[in-house]
């Protein structure tokens, strides 16, 4: 019989690709996943394989959402059975932790990003302070840590040099491997109103917040008047670029989150995929976004900012250009030299990395993590 496992989320599930990658990973070594999310304004119903429920909590920002965020999961976690917990990020880690502990029970900690360094809390140092005060009492105690690539583990090992997990495992957000690159189910060109011979660009990304580039895009497709901008996502700068539509005559096209599959068809259907998170905050200085790997499984070019990650895969795969600035002119200069490279040369190269940069490779941490959880109880 399965063994049961929860694991902690604090946005809604739906579309959180790493976590449902991960689950499907826990089950397939047999566990039994339990999410446990929250109930937001814009949430849609539940759409998950796994069993899930979400809490609706009174706020939606600030210290008291982060409170009644800790509370709702002790609740959560102290009403079921659970065999193992999962949490995922520093806001879900305290009753994590806490609840391990009353229950006896293996603990893993996924840490999606530098938390403590991430746009939200720079130059907001009370807040920051607290973060980073929860994350040194916890942290050097957990025997099982995994984060998203060797930037962030080898910071967490400088930080916390003698914690029981030593050197986190590394689990880079990677789509599941293909047969061949993702294509497109409809003509979206033809849907979004774009020309066959216009340059078709996309950035996408889950929460596209502060200084994730979509300003610097938008400012270089005002000069760029063959250009065709589609934004996809949520946040703070996917919202600012909402209220940029009307003036752009209809270049720039935003987009709601959606399903998975149906955002991989509309990425094969690009010329060139931006990744322009600006180095303005650690945490992103560090990122290695998930839209890198879903535009090379899409089988398009990259143009990216100089983030020492996402350099080193571009170089080592070939699949597209690092910006020399995020000025407008950069931006161009980039995607125009991807643009003078055949389309089928990037699909080739961009095939050729997805064999090997994917999920299955990835997942052998989790079996790895869950060992090391184990052991510990």
């Amino acid at each position: 019989m399965a063994k049961s496992i929860a694991v902690l989320v604090s946005n809604d599930l739906n579309h959180d690709q790493r976590v449902l990658k991960t689950c499907a990973t826990l089950e397939s070594v047999g566990w039994k996943p339990v999410l446990i999310g929250r109930e937001m304004k814009e949430s849609k119903p539940l759409a998950i394989p796994f069993q899930g429920f979400r809490m609706w909590l009174p706020f939606e920002r600030g210290f008291c959402f982060y409170a009644f965020l800790q509370l709702g999961m002790l609740r959560a976690l102290s009403r079921i059975s659970t065999e193992a917990i999962w949490a995922n990020d520093l806001d879900t880690l305290l009753p994590a932790f806490i609840m391990s502990r009353v229950k006896g029970v293996p603990l893993v900690y996924d840490s999606h990003e530098y938390f403590t360094e991430a746009a939200g809390l720079t130059r907001r140092p009370f807040q920051r302070g607290v973060w980073l005060q929860l994350e040194r009492l916890i942290f050097p105690r957990l025997t099982a840590v995994i984060t998203v690539n060797e930037g962030i583990a080898e910071a967490y090992q400088e930080r916390y040099p003698h914690s029981r997990c030593q050197r986190p495992l590394v689990v880079r957000n990677m789509p599941r491997k293909r047969s061949k690159p993702a294509a497109s189910s409809q003509n979206w060109r033809k849907k979004l109103n774009i020309p066959d011979n216009a340059v078709f660009i996309i950035l996408q990304g889950a929460y596209l917040d502060k200084d994730r580039g979509v300003v610097q895009a938008v400012k270089a497709l005002r000069e760029q008047t063959t250009w065709y901008l589609v934004v996809v996502g949520a946040g703070e700068e996917w919202k600012w670029a909402q209220s940029q539509v009307n003036a752009l005559n209809g270049r720039l096209i935003v987009l709601p989150k959606m399903p998975f599959d149906e955002l991989c068809g509309l990425t094969a259907s690009a010329d060139v995929g931006l990744s322009l998170d600006q180095g303005l905050h650690g945490n992103y200085i560090m990122s290695l976004p998930n839209k890198l790997f879903d535009y090379i499984h899409a089988g398009i070019p990259v143009v990216a900012s100089p983030m020492a990650e996402v350099v080193r895969v571009i170089d080592d795969w070939n699949i597209g250009r690092v910006v020399k600035d995020s000025s407008p002119k950069g931006i161009a200069e980039a995607v125009a030299a991807v643009l003078m490279i055949p389309s089928n040369k990037w699909k080739s190269n961009c095939y050729e990395a997805s064999c090997e940069l994917h999920w299955e490779k990835e997942e052998q941490n989790i079996h790895q993590a869950m060992k090391r959880a184990q052991s510990a109880i």
